[in-house]
């Protein structure tokens, strides 16, 4: 299942989830060994939807997350696709977990700006049939879109290329984006080497998750193993994904786009907006009221360390740090 819940909008349990099977977590062995993997009472957080949205709107209130991508889309886009489209009558987009579509129309807006007049073509793979309707939706409602022509599909990236397969489709991409999104795919290197022999001699592969040198790194490859298990996702950051481009010998550029989020109401008794985020940080549905009393202290320490968290102001602000990787093709 890709990322496409998260992209933009509450909806659908897939969502912002930092997941945690099958990616290095050695250190694990933080915790005594006297604790299972997790505690019989724990449960993920994907299974209760009502809840995961809840925390997951909890989340958007208190991160900078959006403002850091739209940063990123304003300030950096239009230099990295300046050449996408260079001779062309129509430019081919591709996105892959578009989710509800806001940073999408964001990015085609900087796309035609540099190609006024140009055609573009825009297909969205998203297997969450809510979060097309919402595109749809916010497409019905955005004016200067002319030139731009949508096409939704309901289906993985897995699925996709099935697809393409089955077709024997050899069709190419100007501009590919997958918008934190690989959290969701079983197997990242294949899907990246997939993407990116779909590019154009001149387009380009932008891929954002959550970076290396973010807190979630920190939390989960220390704490992952102890927390409740889901096979809806998988945990990467940017450092994975710069290791495997690094092996295939890949030329890219990475961003790192800065963000917090604000957890004080985590350390605050009997807040319901604590209690939500710290759900939403462990994806465990009500770890306060769950988890191992030690498990649950170790944790509540470990957010106020200077590798997940610093302390300005009186707050306690999350590193949550983004990395956008643009690669050539």
């Amino acid at each position: 299942m890709e990322r496409s819940a998260r992209t933009w909008a509450a909806q659908g349990a897939s969502g912002r989830a930092r997941a945690h099977h099958g990616w290095q977590w050695q250190e694990g062995a933080a915790l005594s060994s006297r604790h299972p993997p997790a505690a019989p009472t724990m449960r993920s957080l994907i299974a209760d939807h009502s809840r995961y949205v809840k925390s997951f709107r909890v989340f958007l209130k208190s991160s900078t997350e959006h403002q850091c991508v739209r940063d990123f889309v304003e300030k950096q886009l239009p230099g990295l696709i300046s050449s996408i489209g260079n001779g062309k009558s129509t430019i081919n987009i591709l996105s892959i977990g578009g989710g509800a579509g806001e940073i999408d129309l964001m990015m085609l807006s900087k796309v035609r700006a540099r190609y006024p007049g140009v055609t573009i073509n825009n297909e969205v793979i998203d297997p969450n049939a809510e979060q097309i309707f919402s595109y749809k939706e916010r497409v019905a409602k955005t004016s200067n879109l002319e030139n731009i022509k949508f096409t939704w599909h309901k289906e993985t990236a897995h699925e996709y290329e099935s697809r393409m397969s089955a077709e024997k489709s050899s069709k190419k991409w100007d501009f590919i984006h997958m918008i934190q999104m690989l959290y969701y795919v079983k197997d990242i290197p294949a899907t990246i080497r997939y993407f990116h022999q779909l590019l154009e001699k001149q387009a380009k592969l932008l891929i954002i998750l959550v970076s290396g040198n973010s807190g979630w790194e920190t939390l989960w490859k220390k704490y992952g193993p102890h927390l409740p298990l889901t096979d809806l996702c998988c945990h990467a950051t940017s450092a994975d994904v710069k290791a495997i481009l690094d092996s295939a010998g890949l030329k890219y550029q990475l961003y790192e786009l800065p963000s917090d989020m604000d957890i004080t109401s985590c350390f605050m008794e009997g807040s319901m907006d604590g209690e939500l985020l710290l759900d939403f940080l462990t994806e465990t549905c009500e770890f306060s009221k769950t988890a191992p009393p030690e498990l649950k202290q170790q944790i509540m320490e470990e957010l106020r360390k200077p590798g997940c968290s610093q302390e300005r102001d009186g707050k306690v602000l999350f590193n949550n740090n983004l990395s956008a990787i643009v690669v050539e093709p």
